[in-house]
């Protein structure tokens, strides 16, 4: 049976390669694609202990059954308006989570406002934004790439949990993908509540599992070079291989 894989972030230099088919026996399982590409790369042995494989747009182990036609994902540890989404969720509540290559708009007529309601006391907006240095390294720019269908719904299961822990009115999140001007914004988080310490909680831990659990990957770009960044994945994520 044939599969479809994918490469994000330093995984693809890794590998050379964005995406590619495999052809594997009937009742493999996801492990034996690791075991596959980590034959041909062997720096994906060095590094399975930090990386996660998903199945079908869903975090997976090891041990999962393949079928014909699966979408197979190998994640790098996440790094931590108006305007074109390229994916969005809007849930029936108001909640609001999206990716755009766009300018991410929150102030005036943008995406805050839009969740306030009558009965919000608070409104607590937390911005990402690119600074021009890394530990006094010169930063030209940031690129941001993710595993986009995979991104958003994590990121609306995150704030729906969110919303169901904090006494919060409605929540969102955006990223933004692509290149990354110094002091634009790259993630925003918004939270509306009838009182101001829910709100500040919920946007902090909102930006924290965001970080974490999120198939969203950051290059940093300098006069003398480049990088991908660093990140960690959740503990709750189960890591590629021990």
């Amino acid at each position: 049976m044939r599969i479809r894989v994918l490469f994000f972030g330093v995984l693809r230099d890794v590998v050379g390669l964005r995406e590619d088919s495999l052809d594997i026996p009937d009742g493999a399982k996801l492990g034996l694609v690791f075991e596959l590409y980590a034959g041909r790369f062997p720096r994906l042995h060095e590094m399975a202990a930090s990386m996660v494989l998903a199945l079908n747009q869903e975090f997976s182990t090891p041990t999962a059954a393949l079928a014909e036609g699966d979408e197979v994902a190998f994640l790098p540890p996440v790094s931590g308006g108006s305007g074109a989404f390229t994916q969005q969720i809007a849930d029936p509540t108001g909640n609001f989570f999206a990716l755009t290559r766009e300018t991410i708009h929150v102030h005036g007529d943008g995406i805050a406002s839009q969740l306030l309601r009558g009965e919000d006391g608070a409104l607590v907006v937390f911005e990402g934004v690119a600074r021009n240095n890394t530990k006094g390294r010169p930063t030209r720019y940031l690129e941001y790439e993710c595993y986009e269908a995979m991104a958003v719904k994590i990121m609306a299961q995150i704030g729906r949990e969110i919303a169901g822990e904090f006494s919060i009115g409605r929540i969102a999140m955006v990223h933004r993908l692509g290149r990354i001007e110094i002091g634009e914004t790259s993630v925003a988080v918004m939270v509306t509540a009838p009182h101001r310490r829910a709100a500040f909680e919920a946007a902090l831990e909102g930006i924290n599992r965001l970080k974490r659990l999120v198939p969203v990957w950051k290059k940093e770009y300098f006069a003398d070079g480049e990088v991908w960044v660093d990140g960690e994945w959740d503990d709750s994520v189960v890591k590629a291989h021990a």
